[in-house]
């Protein structure tokens, strides 16, 4: 028994001995290795210029220090929501109400803006897509309107309706406004219909409110004088030209876009005033001018003074 224990403290003290061993000889093993991978930094940095050693100490410490710039960022965003909330707090919400733009009492109108698209195959593929845009214009215009009207799409079809789907694939949700495939004869009573047409004799001096009144959906550059008033007589429907030369004087031709003839009838709504109407859509390319103001100026021109 006695030599058991001694045996057995022999063969800890051998296990203890190789330990030591072991353990020195992976101590070894790590310092050559750590020697070695100093030897190859230094073999780096021997090849590398100051200039790219600077470089590289300062990328180095730049990703170090990524995770603290973040941090302050984040302090830095949530003090100034604080500021912004305590602020508010002591104006009483006055600085956010202030921002706030003031909403305008919006009455809808019972008149009603038909736009008669039935001329798709007498453009070309830009004036369609030109017609596209005004019509765009119209439903906006509309939208933000004092007094929003009735809007009417007429005979959509063809290239436009190829253009709405290409370029503007919201125009399925558009709200507030009537799409119609048929023509505007079979969607509104023909005795309630008004064209209006620069080529027609008639004025129109007020609007009828039991009206509905139809704006040619055409860009033709004048290629197809005379069409929407020909039209309108065909289908034996009353037609009217805006009374634009009782107050205007302008230096092209009366023809207006869709847009144009659309946004002066809003403005007409809002403003009771054909002058202001003209003069707040009129572009100033047009040259319009006050037929008043035109008066007084040929009157000056001619009075030969004292």
């Amino acid at each position: 028994m006695a030599d058991d224990g001694v045996r057995g403290e022999a063969s800890a003290q051998q296990e203890k001995e190789k330990e030591k061993e072991n353990g020195a000889n992976r101590s070894s093993q790590e310092t050559e290795t750590e020697s070695s991978k100093n030897g190859d930094n230094a073999a780096e940095n021997q090849t590398l210029s100051k200039r790219q050693q600077k470089k590289l100490l300062k990328q180095q410490k730049w990703e170090e220090e990524r995770e603290l710039r973040k941090q302050k960022r984040k302090e830095r965003k949530q003090q100034r929501r604080l500021q912004r909330h305590n602020h508010q707090e002591e104006q009483g919400g006055e600085a956010q109400h202030v921002r706030k733009r003031p909403r305008r009492e919006v009455t809808p109108s019972s008149l009603r803006l038909v736009v008669d698209c039935s001329f798709d195959s007498l453009m070309l593929t830009k004036d369609v897509q030109k017609l596209h845009k005004q019509i765009q214009r119209c439903y906006a215009e509309n939208r933000r309107a004092l007094h929003p009207v009735q809007v009417y799409l007429t005979s959509l079809g063809g290239q436009l309706k190829q253009s709405m789907d290409e370029k503007d694939k919201g125009w399925v949700n558009w709200k507030d406004i009537s799409i119609k495939t048929e023509h505007y004869s079979e969607v509104v009573a023909k005795e309630e219909l008004v064209y209006l047409t620069s080529d027609s004799p008639n004025v129109l001096e007020e609007l009828d409110h039991k009206k509905a009144y139809v704006i040619g959906g055409l860009v033709d550059h004048n290629h197809h004088k005379g069409i929407t008033f020909e039209r309108a007589k065909e289908l034996g429907i009353h037609h009217a030209q805006l009374p634009l030369s009782s107050f205007v004087k302008m230096n092209s031709r009366k023809v207006l876009a869709v847009n144009h003839v659309f946004e002066i009838i809003l403005a007409y709504l809002e403003k009771g005033s054909w002058q202001e109407a003209f003069f707040t859509v009129l572009p100033q390319r047009k040259g319009a001018v006050a037929v008043d103001q035109e008066k007084e100026e040929e009157e000056s021109d001619s009075d030969p003074g004292p």
